[in-house]
């Protein structure tokens, strides 16, 4: 199998603030939020990272997408450096967040356009991509709707065209169906198992057992911002469910009862 991502000992430290102190009750002016982590993924599969909240799982994909730097060590994105090659990183990824804020005052059509002539796509194809992902999505109908009157359903698929509207081979979502109604969840869902039909490699966070389960070639848990297993989730979890096992995982490495 070739390999697309390789992840070479990556940590990242923050400082708190006395309020986020406060609030996370510690009494620490640092924080490790990933710590040394390591991991290969491959061309045309799907890497899913499970975790509780604050594990590490968005801290390392935003390192991976070159939206924050390491302290220390590196990964080849694509062959790439996220460390020094962060502009090629870029031009070969699709990026998707929670964090990803469409401008209340711009329509979907007008957002589409905007991140088209940023990748240097041409007018023929960047017309030809939006006629795609638009009827594909249910876009078109409010491609020349301002996003603050937009659901929140239809401001995340406006998100997830936008982010792929390149093309990419690589694609990495954070949550993509989190504060989603079932049927738009479903749409974004059938869409990550369309990419993977068509050799797209993805690495996705979720906190949905199912898709972990249904979707994933490979899973890697994330606690404590430590890289605590990795494996096909089948292999994870033996003769359990993923659910049950990855629960039983992480009783052992906190030492917490849930």
């Amino acid at each position: 199998m070739q390999e697309i991502l390789t992840v070479n000992n990556l940590s990242k430290t923050f400082k708190l603030s006395k309020k986020q102190q406060k609030s996370k009750n510690i009494n620490q002016a640092y924080i490790k939020a990933v710590d040394n982590i390591s991991f290969t993924a491959y061309k045309g599969e799907v890497f899913g990272f499970v975790g509780p909240n604050g594990a590490g799982k968005t801290t390392t994909m935003r390192m991976l997408a070159t939206l924050i730097n390491p302290d220390s060590g590196d990964a080849s994105v694509g062959g790439y450096s996220i460390k020094n090659e962060p502009r090629s990183v870029r031009g070969n990824i699709g990026f998707l967040t929670n964090e990803l804020k469409l401008d209340e005052y711009f329509t979907p059509s007008y957002h589409f356009d905007f991140f088209c002539e940023m990748y240097g796509i041409d007018k023929n194809t960047a017309k030809e991509r939006k006629e795609l992902l638009f009827k594909k999505f249910g876009i078109d109908k409010f491609a020349h709707v301002k996003t603050a009157n937009l659901s929140q359903g239809m401001k995340q698929k406006t998100s997830l065209a936008v982010s792929i509207a390149h093309d990419p081979p690589i694609i990495i979502f954070d949550e993509p169906t989190n504060g989603l109604d079932i049927i738009t969840a479903k749409v974004v869902t059938d869409f990550l198992s369309e990419l993977k039909r068509n050799g797209k490699s993805i690495i996705l966070s979720t906190h949905i057992f199912s898709l972990i389960e249904n979707l994933c070639d490979r899973v890697g848990i994330i606690i404590d911002g430590k890289m605590v297993a990795c494996a096909p989730a089948s292999e994870i979890a033996g003769d359990k469910t993923f659910e049950e096992r990855f629960f039983e995982i992480y009783n052992e490495t906190t030492g917490d009862a849930v």
